[in-house]
């Protein structure tokens, strides 16, 4: 919240521009809040010295009042939400600590039309903090919900600031180890069906399946975007199918859109771990589920859920926090590669 200052006296908004910081730096810095760089910190006590800035005793009360409550947005649209066994496994992990601790978690589902809304109700105080399990780089919201909030993100986020905290997984690795096993069983020629390009988690893991393939002085047989989605995926698939001879081997970012590409495969007469080498990636129900059961690199997203919970509340807490928390991978073997 912002802190009047005492009249006369410089404003909140000259003493971040003094310090070099957001509005919100200054307020946390004002009431000792934790959760703030070094260097931001010094800046900002530099800043209030030199034009004598001195908050209204009155607002710095009522902005230090903590409301015992945080916010797990979903800037997703509700069907992709519901539909995507990887978000079920980030709110368990979640809850099972928010559970433990004195907090309770209200979830918002901020679509493209909730935006407006989902920052709205963040900005008026009735939580201590964010947790983002999910975004695009067309999420401009998100960087206004840090300046009110501390923030903690799943996933690299797409702009990454100073003040930041994030847990992912390794996805560059996971998508070069993908690539690598699938290499190492002889196959040359790979494709991928990739996640949007809008998501660092699908960037991440496209940039991996080529440096997997440049060490062995390989070209990419296909690469297609298949959303995230199980439909997505099958698109992607019938593409590929469209465009030329079939690839000798896959990798497919997620596993729901590699559940969508063995569709579009029996649709053809053809057979995953047959007639192509599938890997996947997540290691969610939908691997085990599949026929052939799907090889896939196993993300630990129990474990990015708990880490981002416990990241937050330590911040909250004002204890010293990891700004970035990177999980590893690794694949599993089944039927399909």
């Amino acid at each position: 919240m912002e802190l009047a200052p005492v009249r006369g006296t410089a404003t909140i908004e000259e003493v971040a521009a003094r310090a070099g910081v957001s509005r919100s730096t200054v307020s946390r810095v004002v009431n000792g809040s934790t959760a703030v760089s070094p260097a931001a910190l010094e800046a900002v006590r530099r800043a209030i010295d030199e034009l004598q800035y001195v908050p209204n005793r009155a607002a710095r009360s009522l902005a230090s009042r903590q409301t015992r409550a945080i916010a797990l947005v979903i800037p997703e649209q509700t069907e992709r939400f519901f539909g995507d066994p990887f978000f079920a496994s980030i709110v368990a992990g979640i809850g099972e600590v928010v559970g433990e601790s004195d907090y309770i978690m209200n979830m918002l589902i901020a679509s493209d039309d909730a935006s407006a809304k989902a920052l709205a109700y963040l900005r008026g105080g009735s939580v201590d903090g964010a947790i983002v399990a999910s975004h695009h780089t067309s999420d401009t919201f998100l960087d206004r919900v840090a300046d009110v909030v501390p923030v903690v993100y799943g996933g690299r986020p797409a702009r990454v600031r100073a003040d930041d905290y994030y847990v992912d997984v390794d996805n560059v690795e996971g998508g070069r180890v993908a690539t690598a096993y699938l290499l190492a069983r002889g196959h040359r020629r790979i494709g991928t069906i990739s996640g949007p390009l809008d998501m660092p988690a699908a960037i991440d893991r496209l940039q991996g399946f080529r440096d997997a393939l440049g060490e062995a002085g390989v070209e990419p047989a296909a690469i297609e975007d298949g959303d995230f989605t199980e439909m997505g995926g099958a698109l992607a698939m019938s593409r590929i199918l469209s465009a030329g001879p079939l690839p000798d081997a896959l990798f497919v970012a997620s596993d729901l859109m590699a559940r969508g590409a063995y569709a579009a495969l029996r649709d053809k007469g053809l057979e995953a771990g047959r007639d192509v080498a599938v890997i996947g990636f997540d290691d969610s129900a939908v691997s085990t589920a599949l026929r052939p059961a799907l090889t896939t690199v196993r993300q630990p997203s129990l474990t990015q859920g708990r880490h981002m919970a416990s990241v937050l509340l330590d911040i909250l807490a004002g204890r010293p926090a990891a700004h970035a928390t990177i999980l590893p991978t690794e694949v599993i073997e089944r039927d399909s590669a």
